[in-house]
Parts: C-alpha cells; sequence; structure tokens
C-alpha cells in the first residue's frame, strides 16, 4: 500500500511543477501544466522507466538517494520530503547524517547560474547534481552510478577526467579531498553510509589507503584556482574553479568561470552551446 501511496504522491505533486519553476523549457505543443515524467526523471536523475514503475507502485524500497533526488526535483518543502521519505519507508535524515539537501534558497542560487557550470556535492564529496553547462564542459554525469558518483573515489582510483593536472597537482588535490573527508567523518561518527564509503574506498584503492593512514596534514587550499579542461571539441580551455561552502547544509558548489573577452571565456561559451543546444531543425 505504501509503494502506491508514494507513486501517487510524486504523480501529484509532478503535475503542480510548472515546466519554468524548474527550468525546463515548456514548448508550444504541450497539454499538461505540470511535469512530464520524462523531464522529471531527468532532473532526478532516474530512468523515466524507473519513475513509471514507481508511479504505477511496480517498484518497491527506492532508495533514500532516489526519494532525495526526487524531493529536489520537486522542490519540496521539508515538511513534504519528510513525507515522501517515510512513504518510501526511510526515515528523514537526521542531524546526525551527511545532509544532500539542496534547500529552495540554494535552489534559487543555483538557478541564477543557469548558464555557468556549476556543480554540487555533499561533505563526502559524492555528487548531488550537476547542471547542463558542467556537463557539457566536463562530460555526461548522468549517467554515473554508486562510487562514480564520489570525487575522491574518481581520483583516487584515476577514473577518466577532462580536468589536466600535472602528477603533483594530482597528488595534492587527492590529499586535499582525503583530508575534507577525514574531517566529514569526524562530524558524522555515527553516519553509517559514510563509514561504508570510506571502507570501500580503503578497500578499493591503496593510494586512498596511504593517505588515510598517513593522517598527514593536506597541502594549503587556496581559495580560487585555475583549472585547465581538454574538451573534445573546443581544446583547453583555463578557467577559474571556485568552491563555495554552504555551511549549514555542508555542501560544496564548484563553480566554473572565465574572464570576459578572453579567448577561454569564447571557448566555454562554444563548449556550453555545443553541449546543450541542438543544431537540428
Amino acid at each position: 500500500m505504501e509503494a502506491l501511496d508514494f507513486g501517487r504522491t510524486v504523480r501529484r505533486w509532478r503535475d503542480r511543477v510548472t515546466p519554468e519553476a524548474v527550468g525546463v523549457p515548456a514548448g508550444r505543443r504541450r497539454r499538461a501544466s505540470g511535469l512530464r515524467r520524462e523531464e522529471l526523471a531527468g532532473l532526478a536523475g532516474i530512468s523515466a522507466d524507473y519513475l513509471t514503475r514507481l508511479e504505477q507502485g511496480r517498484a518497491t524500497t527506492p532508495s533514500a538517494q532516489v526519494v532525495e533526488a526526487l524531493a529536489r526535483a520537486l522542490r519540496l518543502a521539508d515538511t513534504e520530503r519528510d513525507l515522501l521519505y517515510r512513504l518510501a519507508g526511510h526515515a528523514a535524515p537526521g542531524p546526525d547524517v551527511v545532509p544532500s539537501r539542496v534547500t529552495a534558497s540554494v535552489q534559487r542560487l543555483l538557478d541564477r547560474l543557469a548558464h555557468t557550470p556549476v556543480v554540487v556535492y555533499d561533505a563526502t564529496w559524492t555528487l548531488v547534481l550537476a547542471n547542463a553547462p558542467y556537463d557539457a564542459l566536463m562530460g555526461e554525469t548522468t549517467a554515473w552510478r554508486g562510487r562514480e558518483r564520489n570525487a575522491v573515489w574518481r581520483n583516487v582510483a584515476r577514473l577518466p577526467s577532462r580536468v589536466v593536472h600535472t602528477p603533483r597537482e594530482q597528488a595534492e588535490h587527492e590529499a586535499r579531498l582525503v583530508a575534507d573527508l577525514r574531517l566529514t567523518a569526524s562530524r558524522y561518527p555515527a553516519d553509517r553510509a559514510l563509514r561504508r564509503l570510506i571502507a570501500d574506498l580503503a578497500a578499493g584503492s591503496p593510494r586512498f589507503a596511504e593517505l588515510w593512514d598517513a593522517e598527514a596534514p593536506p597541502p594549503p587550499a587556496e581559495p580560487s584556482r585555475r583549472k585547465t579542461i581538454d574538451h573534445p571539441a573546443v581544446g583547453r580551455i583555463t578557467l577559474d574553479c571556485d568552491t563555495l561552502i554552504v555551511a549549514q547544509d555542508d555542501l560544496r558548489i564548484t563553480v566554473y568561470t572565465a574572464e570576459p573577452g578572453t579567448a577561454d571565456a569564447d571557448r566555454l561559451a562554444l563548449a556550453v552551446v555545443l553541449g546543450t543546444q541542438s543544431l537540428v531543425p
């Protein structure tokens, strides 16, 4: 019964969200005022088929990550989000769990950066959301699953990346990420998912285990760093990369910008256009 209630509730809330409210082009031939199923699925980072099964009550016990993604995509208030967790059979996250909540005020900030590459991570450096310009710049993130969504894992496992690092820069970046994850672990000692993440990282990456056991202080963090991106269509782009901390929600928001009027700004704009707009009429 709860699975059916969960699906009905998601469907009802999907119908009330206007495309304009979540940055989805409405188009001219639109009968319904709310979101289409495939639009909500895309915003939540799940397949349209899975969302269909959830709404019809044929898929049971969605994970907490899926519930949070749907709550974020539907722009739910805190009380509605907590209800969605209960209908899915989960307790709403408490203060002892690493938050992945993007509040309405933070979402409004992100909406104002809709044409700028932006990625949001939680305190474990697990991807919460990435906007379309970020995917256009860095490569598609929607297919990432499980540990692939964690930036610590992606770096210590040396998964493919468009960011150009020297060996020394890569080593310092890894050390900073691991040191920050250690601080997160000290703030959330009761978070079971965080403990599993650390255990998986230690078991799967000798580099992580080395950094974790050494407990060496990380290289000094720079308030603003420049990163070079090797984009497959437009070549190398050197950008300012600033990470903003949302203290109350323990989120990391990384923004990529270029100085106006420069060749890098032109290449960034072209990369975003190529990645976000269809050139087929």
